[in-house]
């Protein structure tokens, strides 16, 4: 009795792995990965194999969802502003790193006969308190408080505005006292608009001995120039494409942003899951790459309940994430996109090395549908640059 009933569910058992196949044809290149679910229960196939000596089951998958866009084809010739950091300028930042490694091969030099002067390196002790009607309700801001502040006054863009011009003149030893305000536009929101009273106490002043810049320097400026001009124009180059590849980041952000807003697309939650896994197991490398995790740390990071944290978290955010690669993939069908079978292999030939170099377990099937994804996603892109009105506007 007992080996009838093995044989049975060998039966049952065999019967499946043949036929599921051939229940799955009608959903054939749809079917999200990990979605197949065998919804009837095994002992009921068993009893209805015994009984009718025929097996019916049901399966449940979730397939890949439609994307609709809103306007239809609403993709094309899209009208695109995107924001970029004013500081994003080449010939600027290139005059700027030369002056830097200028700076580098010259000589600090101790100041005892003047005060400060534009260009010299000031050692700082600095405190500051807010500035109250009340003025028994006296509050430091720590935030501001620094011993031994190394301040370059060629950097005088980095600090509240009208500190240097307050300081210009101290010397070794004398302490100043000032007023100044936080700008609206401050980092650190709970200081913006605070009138402070700055206190600054110089203990050291500097001046740099420069060598003369001139072709001699070339080789040391940048190696492998022999003339002033070719590190100029090496560095200006270098910032050239800095800004390019600024540019370009900055357009495809804005474009996927609006590729997002265009779709409307029901997301399976199968789908959100493995994204979300995805996206928080990127996470964790990071963090393990940065802090070093010991294997408890990792385990607490790595379990179930850390994990549905970040999905309720950052739902809003993967959910964006799904769209725009739903958008990018549609778009890259639609377009009859393609790219070379030798970028294909190639990175994932990169991927594959990447990852044993770190003795990182992976799917080569998985990797390499990640790299199509990214090389999709780098066409459509390219394809949507080209196709689309971009206008740049500083911030």
């Amino acid at each position: 009795m007992l080996g009838n009933k093995m044989f049975k569910r060998a039966t049952v058992e065999s019967i499946l792995k043949r036929t599921l196949p051939h229940a799955m044809s009608s959903v054939t290149g749809r079917v999200l990965r990990d979605s197949v679910q065998i919804a009837t229960k095994f002992t009921d196939m068993e009893k209805t194999y015994i009984s009718l000596n025929s097996l019916r089951y049901d399966v449940v998958v979730d397939v890949a969802p439609e994307v609709i866009w809103v306007p239809e084809n609403g993709y094309n010739n899209l009208k695109i502003v995107v924001e970029i950091d004013s500081e994003i300028d080449a010939q600027r930042a290139s005059e700027q790193e030369l002056r830097q490694r200028h700076k580098s091969l010259g000589v600090m030099r101790i100041i005892t006969d003047r005060g400060l002067q534009i260009g010299d390196v000031a050692v700082l002790d600095v405190s500051a308190t807010k500035i109250d009607k009340d003025e028994s309700n006296v509050q430091n801001i720590p935030a501001a408080d620094s011993k031994g502040f190394h301040f370059d006054t060629e950097h005088g863009d980095r600090v509240i505005p009208g500190f240097l011009d307050s300081i210009i003149g101290i010397q070794r030893g004398e302490t100043k006292s000032f007023p100044l305000v936080f700008p609206e536009s401050w980092k650190q929101e709970n200081l913006r608009g605070v009138h402070a009273q700055f206190t600054v106490e110089c203990k050291e002043l500097f001046y740099r001995d420069l060598p003369e810049l001139d072709d001699s320097l070339a080789d040391k400026l940048l190696p492998g120039c022999t003339t002033l001009q070719q590190v100029k124009e090496s560095l200006l180059q270098k910032f050239l494409e800095m800004e390019q590849t600024a540019r370009e980041q900055a357009a495809d952000n804005a474009i996927l942003d609006q590729l997002c807003k265009m779709v409307d697309i029901d997301i399976p939650q199968s789908l959100f899951e493995e994204q979300g896994r995805q996206l928080y197991g990127a996470k964790l490398l990071e963090i393990q790459a940065n802090m070093k995790l010991n294997e408890q740390q990792l385990a607490s990071l790595s379990s179930p309940k850390a994990v549905n944290e970040f999905l309720d978290n950052q739902k809003e955010n993967i959910t964006r994430v799904i769209k725009q690669n739903l958008a990018v993939g549609d778009i890259f069908k639609r377009e009859n996109l393609q790219f070379s079978t030798e970028d294909l292999v190639k990175e994932v030939e990169n991927s594959i090395a990447e990852f044993k170099q770190q003795k990182q377990e992976y799917d080569e099937e998985r990797v390499k549908e990640q790299v199509q994804e990214i090389l999709e996603g780098a066409k459509v892109l390219e394809w949507l640059r080209e196709h689309s009105e971009i206008q740049y506007i500083s911030r």
